[in-house]
């Protein structure tokens, strides 16, 4: 008899993106502006973004994904000037009008946008998406976020909505928005006729009408049909309500943690979630955050991180930490051990998540100090930020890949150019000769759906998307259901046919 044959499970190849932030000085680790060669103070030039998106496409970076805010962290000390002087999430500018001028030296990279639902217009954002999907020719995502910042509302000069009903908006906003981009315009309103000098076919183009319980709305979608027509949805909610809101809508996910068993959980139920409401699991792509320091050899690995330690502003980084947390570290001396009040509803949730934070990291018996804290948000904040040579860091990510199932990494820089080129010289030669990531695009020049998803000529939501059914079919008949009712209550009774 001949022998059985075995199949190997293909190995799992990944999407690197590059994490960025568009302020002018450091993204997550502070104080490093002030190193040698840094180019972070540049971040307010033009130069900056062209020349990350060149290097990003030639080395076939999948996306630049930028996060935002809309308001510093003000809680250390009671106000800004932690992280003002240490220049880190400040000076922000607005990443949404940088992008077409990135995607103008490109043509396969893609970019994705932070914007919030609870501050900005549906109608504004809509228009603002479609614009850089016509653009940039179908390569742009949304990061959903439902911001939950005391100093952004105060910005806004709105009341900061509680969790629950910052995700009960978003979800209304969000079928708002499949309605603009996919019910307000047919495929075939485009019609640019020249013989008979028909631009838009007017019978084709819908007005929508939104009254909700948040949201008002009676227009038509103010683009004709982009590319993609939905930009990719993004999202990085981790609660039940942030987890739920992702399940239906989300098809790229950034996912936190430190170490891959704190995010595999999180990602199983996930993808269960999505799977019960009919979604192809496989299809949403979750990606997890790293800030590698990167050597030739591990000297001089420990070298560049030796360098980034003196330059490391850890007061900037408690700055940060006190954002995030909505805890005042400045309260807590700097190198006590660092013992939060139990006897706060906040700050016994933020203790356990210390504890958890703390027992992710080699702390060799040495007590956590606010120093010490402040330290390691300044040095790659609240993800990994590992040392190594590029062998030992693709060491790190396959862990990532087979214990948590991730779908690739979100790469945030320590300093800026050194972060981004150790990683496209030096660790992504080593990721391409194990199989661990993609070589090329799917599909280059395409958009960003079919090169995310590896699948060419998937431009548009796919079927088992939620949003896929607000299509100019679906809100056709939505509004002869409601002529329908304004006739028979107009009438007073059902005409038999």
């Amino acid at each position: 008899m001949p022998a059985a044959t075995t199949h190997e499970q293909p190995k799992k190849r990944v999407h690197l993106n590059f994490f960025e932030t568009a302020c002018t000085g450091n993204h997550e680790c502070s104080g490093q502006w002030s190193a040698p060669g840094d180019n972070s103070l540049t971040k307010d030039r033009l130069r900056y973004y062209t020349d990350l998106a060149k290097l990003a496409e030639i080395h076939k970076i999948t996306c630049i994904f930028f996060a935002d805010s809309y308001a510093g962290h003000d809680i250390y000390g009671g106000n800004m000037d932690a992280v003002l002087r240490a220049g880190v999430q400040v000076a922000q500018l607005d990443p949404l009008v940088i992008i077409s001028a990135m995607a103008a030296v490109t043509e396969s990279v893609s970019f994705g946008v932070t914007g919030s639902v609870t501050y900005i217009p549906p109608f504004a954002l809509a228009r603002t998406f479609s614009s850089l999907d016509h653009l940039t020719e179908g390569r742009i995502a949304w990061n959903v976020v439902t911001s939950w910042s005391r100093a952004a509302a105060d910005a806004f000069g709105v009341d900061l909505l509680a969790g629950p009903k910052r995700y009960e908006l978003a979800e209304e906003y969000m079928d708002l928005m499949y309605k603009l981009w996919n019910g307000s315009w047919a495929k075939d309103s485009v019609r640019h006729d020249r013989v008979n000098r028909v631009a838009y076919e007017p019978s084709r183009i819908k007005k929508i009408e939104h009254e909700g319980q948040h949201l008002k709305l009676s227009a038509r979608h103010q683009l004709h049909p982009s590319p993609q027509r939905t930009p990719v949805i993004f999202q990085a909610g981790t609660s039940k309500s942030g987890q739920a809101f992702a399940a239906q809508h989300a098809e790229a996910i950034y996912i936190g943690g430190m170490v891959p068993s704190h995010a595999a959980g999180q990602i199983k139920d996930s993808r269960a979630m999505a799977e019960a409401a009919g979604r192809d699991p496989t299809t949403m792509k979750f990606f997890a955050a790293i800030s590698p320091f990167i050597g030739r050899t591990m000297e001089e690995a420990q070298a560049k991180f030796d360098l980034a330690y003196k330059h490391a502003d850890i007061i900037g980084g408690l700055g940060q930490f006190s954002g995030y947390t909505g805890i005042d570290m400045s309260k807590y001396p700097l190198d006590e051990e660092l013992v939060l009040d139990t006897s706060d509803p906040k700050e016994n949730m933020i203790q356990g998540f210390l504890g958890n934070f703390v027992d992710s990291l080699e702390t060799e018996n040495e007590p956590w100090t606010p120093r010490r804290l402040g330290y390691k948000m300044a040095l790659g904040g609240l993800h990994p930020s590992p040392v190594g040579t590029p062998e030992m860091i693709a060491d790190i990510m396959q862990d990532w890949i087979d214990e948590a199932d991730v779908d690739g990494f979100n790469v945030a820089y320590i300093s800026n150019p050194s972060t981004f080129e150790d990683v496209v010289t030096l660790l992504i030669p080593v990721l391409t000769e194990r199989g661990m990531i993609f070589e090329d695009y799917a599909v280059p020049g395409g958009t960003f759906r079919e090169n995310l998803l590896r699948q060419p000529g998937q431009t548009s939501l796919r079927d088992d998307h939620y949003g896929s059914k607000f299509n100019y079919e679906a809100e056709e008949e939505a509004v002869a259901k409601d002529m329908q009712k304004l006739e028979i209550s107009s009438n007073g009774h059902t005409e038999q046919s």
